[in-house]
């Protein structure tokens, strides 16, 4: 836009709108809340793409806003997001601008009460956000909600929605909504899916981009590591690199992103163990108790938070300085997504990431994706040697406790579940599933048995 913003008035906001953002610290507009919220205002559908920590969520969130209070009903907008975290976070920056007009809010997300999600959205609350596949669960169970009158239907995270993991579910909110609506995508990064919605749209979408000179797609105050490390040593290299870091930086949070659900758990347990106070954060645990771990990390209870992919999209979290990879994404624009955590709103941040021989491919790509070089980050080699017993012990141990819970037994249902919804016959999934419990039982007796021997040999 060639006209100069200098604040969220020139954007034509109202008034209460522009009081509110003040009210938060927000001054000044970023450059996708300046050049998408004028043209949401005038009612034109927009693809919004900028890299993460640049405002993508107030850039939809305030013209929504403004448009409601001028035709206030619900259901007025649904917002779609692919993790349970990220909706919850939406819809808490909605209850904040939207404080001053009352408006009402539902979040639909699974692991939660589908019986009181279902009476919130019979009272038709202004504003929806939801996960795919919880929403799809509802308009295919019940009739006491109809989103046939929406004004806005925004994906946020636009890239993963339409990545082919939440397509029938996708399709199923699809046919439920009204053919006229306005539709916004907002993401960190272009996707061949999102390039083909703006080709086969039958409305004009207005597509707006970042830019900068460098050529770079994470921002220029991120600093960006590797440590080279051996698969056997990855832990003992991890726990080294927080220690490094704690000496030059006693308060910063750091988020350590993993690859499973059952080793972020057990780096949870194994950290903790050696004296790193954290949470986790990953599918397995349940929707109360991530909540609760997440607000505990964000209020700087605890300075260290061990998550899946789960976390990696959107969160806002402004105290992260440290963003940790232990194991390598396969895919280079989740590498983004990662580490966008941290140098967030204009702030510095360091990513580092434990890279041994087997993951030099992934790094190239993301290299090559990034338009960057990672450098290398120097700890004391000598000091892994010191602790690689500790660790590795330690983290035996956290294994034989989780052993002796129902995680596997959670997950083994989950499973199930999911192969259930994909349309499998019950009865044979249930052989299958008592099948792999009958050998996971062995295996769990087994391994009790030699952990008990072992120590009657030492």
């Amino acid at each position: 836009m060639s006209i100069d913003i200098n604040n969220f008035a020139d954007l034509k906001l109202n008034s209460w709108i522009v009081k509110q953002c003040d009210s938060i610290g927000l001054k000044k507009p970023t450059p996708i809340q300046v050049n998408c919220i004028p043209r949401i205002l005038s009612g034109e559908d927009c693809i919004g793409c900028a890299k993460t920590g640049s405002g993508k969520t107030l850039a939809f969130a305030l013209p929504i806003l403004q448009k409601l209070c001028e035709d206030p009903y619900g259901i007025f907008a649904l917002v779609l997001t692919p993790t349970r975290e990220l909706a919850f976070q939406i819809a808490d920056q909605f209850a904040v601008i939207g404080k001053a007009i009352n408006i009402k809010k539902s979040v639909i997300v699974g692991g939660m009460d589908m019986m009181v999600q279902g009476k919130e959205l019979a009272k038709h609350p202004h504003i929806v956000v939801a996960t795919p596949g919880r929403l799809a669960d509802h308009l295919e169970s019940c009739d006491t909600f109809s989103l046939r009158k929406i004004k806005f239907l925004v994906l946020d995270e636009a890239d993963r929605l339409l990545s082919g993991h939440f397509d029938e579910q996708i399709r199923t909110i699809f046919q439920a909504l009204p053919k006229q609506k306005q539709s916004l995508f907002f993401s960190a990064t272009i996707t061949d899916a999102l390039d083909q919605v703006r080709q086969v749209s039958p409305n004009k979408i207005y597509m707006w981009e970042s830019k900068d000179d460098s050529g770079v797609a994470t921002v220029e105050q991120l600093k960006q590591h590797y440590v080279l490390t051996s698969n056997e040593s990855r832990d003992a290299y991890l726990v080294e690199v927080v220690r490094t870091f704690r000496n030059t930086n006693e308060h910063g949070s750091i988020m350590i992103f993993t690859d499973t659900c059952k080793n972020c758990q057990l780096l949870c347990m194994t950290l903790n163990e050696v004296g790193f106070t954290n949470v986790a954060l990953h599918a397995m645990i349940k929707q109360r108790e991530r909540l609760s771990a997440l607000s505990k990390f964000k209020s700087n209870l605890v300075k260290i938070i061990i998550a899946t992919d789960v976390a990696s999209r959107g969160l806002d979290i402004p105290t992260v300085e440290l963003v940790i990879n232990h194991t390598i994404p396969n895919i280079p624009k989740e590498y983004i997504h990662r580490v966008g955590r941290t140098a967030r709103a204009g702030r510095g941040g360091i990513a580092i990431s434990l890279v041994s021989p087997y993951d030099i491919k992934l790094i190239h790509a993301i290299e090559a994706t990034i338009g960057t070089k990672l450098t290398e980050y120097k700890i004391d080699d000598n000091e892994v040697v010191t602790i690689f017993t500790q660790i590795s012990v330690t983290k035996r141990e956290a294994e034989i406790k989780l052993d002796e819970t129902d995680f596997y037994e959670r997950k083994l249902i989950n499973e199930r579940k999911k192969m259930i919804l994909s349309g499998k016959d019950p009865d044979e999934e249930e052989k299958k599933f008592a099948r792999k419990l009958k050998k996971h039982r062995r295996l769990l007796k087994k391994t009790n048995l030699d952990t008990r021997e072992n120590s009657w040999i030492g």
